[in-house]
């Protein structure tokens, strides 16, 4: 299933969305796979990537491998209000280059209505303890009272500080089908001040991408 195809949105999901405060959805990625995302006009799946000959050559996946969920490499993974960083922590390690910084790309939370989304209570690779599934009943599991994650019982748990738009675990993902187009794409966040100004000449570079503000946030990636 295509982005283009997920164009009926669930009532019940845009409701829910509202009703805790959910204003983004978020990705992170490298500078490298930016410049593809702004070449290709959408946040591409591992499958897709792979078979885009147009940004081959600059194609550095943010995990070193996707064995242990090698199943779902046609969705893109997001998060809800928060990064995975746990998972950027590690990203950051695989790829520990000069050349390499991070950013973070944030979406509508509109598109988390679209048909044919999964989500994901916890790390799409843990699959002993993961709740997994679209509509409602699956996204209402993501903001549960506690939460399972990992391999050895260990929990999230919701506390009285915990904000609404928060995930119970913050390693819980959005699987969305194949593409993100950025038409949804919303605000760029950078950890580096300096990174703003280099994101803003891309624009010039690729007029189909849509220009969105370029925010100085390295508490997003903390």
């Amino acid at each position: 299933m295509s982005a283009e195809e997920t164009t009926a949105a669930d009532p019940a999901v845009a409701a829910y969305i509202g009703e805790r405060g959910i204003t983004e959805a978020l990705h992170f990625t490298t500078n490298k796979g930016a410049l593809g995302i702004f070449s290709t006009g959408a946040v591409l799946s591992r499958d897709s990537l792979e078979r885009e000959q147009h940004v081959q050559h600059i194609y550095t996946p943010n995990c070193s491998t996707r064995l242990k969920d090698a199943a779902w490499t046609g969705y893109v993974s997001l998060s809800i209000s928060r990064v995975n960083k746990r998972m950027l922590s590690s990203s950051r390690g695989w790829h520990s280059t000069q050349d390499v910084w991070w950013l973070v790309l944030a979406f509508d939370m509109e598109l988390l209505a679209d048909q044919g989304v999964h989500f994901v209570t916890t790390n799409n690779t843990y699959t002993s303890c993961l709740r997994r599934g679209t509509g409602i009943s699956a996204l209402e599991q993501l903001f549960a009272e506690s939460v399972e994650w990992g391999w050895y019982g260990a929990r999230a748990t919701r506390y009285a500080g915990t904000p609404d738009a928060w995930t119970t675990d913050p390693q819980a993902e959005v699987l969305y089908p194949a593409r993100v187009p950025l038409r949804h794409l919303r605000a760029i966040y950078v950890y580096e001040e300096e990174h703003s100004d280099t994101i803003r000449s891309w624009f010039s570079f690729y007029p189909s991408a849509p220009r969105v503000p370029v925010v100085y946030r390295p508490e997003v990636f903390r």
